[in-house]
């Protein structure tokens, strides 16, 4: 088994504020297409047999950046619904529920475009996803890449390492990072995680 490379899309305005940025589509900041071109040469310096993006404009516009054109789209990267949290943060939404936490708690309904997803739920698009990796990883030479997006990666790589969803809690991940999960043994590793070239 080859290796997946996780790369989350650069900065936005709303991940910079702490908003909740399901799928609301904003695009990057400048800041955030600086971040994705400093990946260029992680990406560049290995064979990539195929590369899946998230359709949101955010995680395309960062393919792009990176030099990954000829990505699939699937809406399976996209990233968690958070329902009646999305653009809200964190702190707003502790005054009306102390101590609440995205990865145990899930979130409140939305609107029916947008009705929210449980932990459980945004596990199993990852391993959706995972299945789609991991046969593309049989069938090709090289690395495939998963751009899309900061919680959603969390839970993937949790489910990777065959952890259950709540424990992407674990996996803190920066914009316009890189990540990369491998084996060892024939057993899934956490093989890089965070990397991003100094600015």
């Amino acid at each position: 088994m080859g290796d997946l490379f996780l790369v989350r899309h650069g900065e936005t305005e709303w991940s910079r504020s702490g908003r909740h940025t399901g799928r609301t589509d904003v695009p990057l900041t400048e800041r955030g297409r600086d971040e994705a071109r400093r990946l260029v040469p992680l990406i560049r310096s290995h064979r990539i047999g195929a590369a899946f993006v998230s359709p949101l404009q955010r995680a395309r516009e960062t393919a792009e950046l990176i030099g990954v054109r000829d990505a699939r789209v699937d809406a399976d990267l996209c990233e968690w619904d958070y329902g009646g949290y999305e653009g809200v943060t964190t702190p707003e939404i502790q005054r009306s529920r102390p101590g609440w936490f995205l990865f145990t708690d899930g979130v409140a309904p939305g609107p029916p475009d947008r009705p929210g997803e449980s932990p459980e739920q945004v596990g199993e698009r990852a391993d959706r996803m995972l299945a789609k990796a991991e046969a593309a990883l049989a069938n090709t030479e090289g690395v495939v890449v998963l751009i899309a997006h900061g919680h959603f990666l969390r839970v993937l790589t949790a489910r990777r390492l065959g952890l259950s969803p709540r424990y992407g809690a674990l996996f803190q991940l920066a914009t316009g990072a890189l990540c990369r999960l491998g084996t060892e043994h024939g057993r899934p590793v956490l093989a890089g995680w965070n990397i991003r070239p100094p600015e």
